[in-house]
């Protein structure tokens, strides 16, 4: 059967790549053979993601993150000691990038021409996929790496189009996930000086009053690049009923996430096991359907899997090996009554209209 073009909007691909010291190119058997006695993280060995398990399973445009948390001293969390070496690990990231398209790996997405010019290689059937490089548009997940305001400026030059004020703990520039709190000053400065960009700001893993505030001062593209629901999952990583509805009143999209915390709140991270819970790839449209009622249609909802972000198969549905699985929601929307069209808006095409408005010519 002819695949289906997948768009997924969220990848932590680089931070793989340079923290995680997975040479992306090769097999995905072989990433995994390579680390499965490294002891280090959670997910050596049980990875689900490299660039030839995104052309199997044609998922030929994604957005990919550059992403280095400043830690306080006073935090739990893991991070960098200051914004400059966070900084310097997002320019680390941003290398790897430029390497891979060095290489032919990868094409960088930046406007509307080149966003084009990818959708139509890939819907090239004449071209085999396995030679396709993927494309990507950049997207910084939290800002504490921008050392400044003004560092936006070198971002926005090197091909940066979306950003995310917040990722987890406290920020400096916006509280994120497990916390509460206003945006800093240091944030609404930030989201005025997103504006004069026109970048997409992603509203994932800000606090509701962060949520509110930001919407409330921005009126730029907004999205909310891997977010599922949190009526089905009643945690404040997840997105309420009425931030659905505002977000669905601003045109953005929603990406679901494939992490089986935010899929299944009977899920614990390193404790539980998809399998013995029966957590399948099938439960995340309970998450779309219920975005759909909302919205009274399907055209605020597509793909951000997060399948990278620091976990694998032991975090991930039971019933997908790879990326490519991602495949298998063809015959899942069909099943739960998703037209052909419906699914095509699911897979692409409902990213691909918003960044033909968000993006520059």
């Amino acid at each position: 059967m002819k695949k289906r073009l997948i768009f997924d909007a969220h990848l932590d691909l680089a931070m793989n790549a340079i923290e995680w010291n997975r040479d992306l190119r090769m097999p995905l058997v072989e990433i995994r053979k390579a680390e499965m006695h490294l002891p280090d993280k959670p997910d050596r060995g049980k990875g689900t993601v490299c660039l030839p398990e995104l052309r199997k399973g044609k998922i030929g445009l994604v957005v990919a993150t550059q992403l280095a948390r400043y830690s306080p001293p006073d935090s739990a969390l893991a991070g960098w000691k200051s914004p400059q070496q966070a900084w310097a690990m997002t320019q680390a990231q941003l290398a790897w990038y430029r390497e891979m398209e060095a290489l032919g790996e990868m094409k960088q997405i930046t406007n509307r021409v080149t966003l084009d010019e990818m959708v139509d290689l890939w819907k090239d059937d004449s071209f085999p996929d396995e030679n396709k490089p993927i494309g990507y548009l950049l997207n910084l997940e939290g800002a504490d790496s921008l050392v400044d305001v003004s560092y936006l400026e070198k971002a926005h030059a090197y091909g940066l189009r979306a950003l995310g004020l917040s990722h987890f703990g406290p920020g400096r520039y916006a509280p994120g996930t497990k916390t509460e709190g206003n945006l800093t000053s240091m944030g609404k400065e930030l989201l005025k000086v997103m504006g004069q960009y026109q970048l997409i700001l992603d509203v994932t893993h800000l606090t509701d009053q962060g949520f509110d505030q930001a919407l409330d001062s921005y009126d730029g593209p907004v999205w909310a690049s891997h977010h599922n629901v949190r009526k089905i999952v009643p945690n404040q990583r997840q997105l309420t009923d009425e931030q659905i509805k505002r977000l669905v009143e601003r045109g953005a999209v929603i990406g679901g996430m494939l992490d089986c915390w935010a899929m299944d709140i009977r899920f614990i991270d390193t404790i539980s096991d998809p399998w013995q819970l029966d957590i399948r790839l099938e439960q995340l449209v309970d998450h779309w359907d219920h975005i759909c009622q909302l919205a009274g249609d399907c055209l605020h909802i597509g793909i951000g899997s997060d399948l990278d972000g620091i976990f694998g198969t032991e975090q991930s549905p039971w019933d997908m090996n790879s990326i490519a699985d991602l495949q298998k929601y063809e015959e899942i929307l069909d099943r739960r009554g998703y037209s052909s069209q419906d699914i095509d808006h699911i897979f692409h095409g409902n990213w691909l209209r918003f960044l033909r408005k968000a993006l520059p010519e």
